[in-house]
């Protein structure tokens, strides 16, 4: 079965705000099997725009990352990510098919 990925493209406006956002989020991310694969490191856009945080989460299932979107208890905290911070957010389900 394929992962499932969460990727944000995030401008954060007000960090102290943001990091509840952020904090809430784990207990969610925890009940779901989720892990970060990327959080806020470096990065450099080399074709197109992004934003300066970029966050990879890894589901064990795309309908794993489907279902913890629509999770009600993540319905509560998403007006703290919105109030706080521009984000674009993708839903994608992993390859699992030939490899280089």
């Amino acid at each position: 079965m394929a992962k499932g990925y969460w990727i944000a493209m995030v401008d954060v406006k007000n960090g102290d705000e943001y990091k509840k956002y952020a904090m809430g989020l784990q207990p969610i991310l925890k009940k779901f099997g989720a892990t970060y694969v990327a959080r806020a490191g470096k990065t450099e856009a080399v074709e197109g725009k992004t934003k300066p945080r970029v966050v990879v989460i890894e589901f064990p299932s795309y309908q794993a990352a489907v279902d913890c979107y629509g999770d009600a208890d993540y319905k509560k905290i998403i007006p703290l990510r919105k109030s706080n911070a521009e984000a674009d957010l993708i839903i994608t389900e992993g390859y699992e098919g030939a490899q280089p």
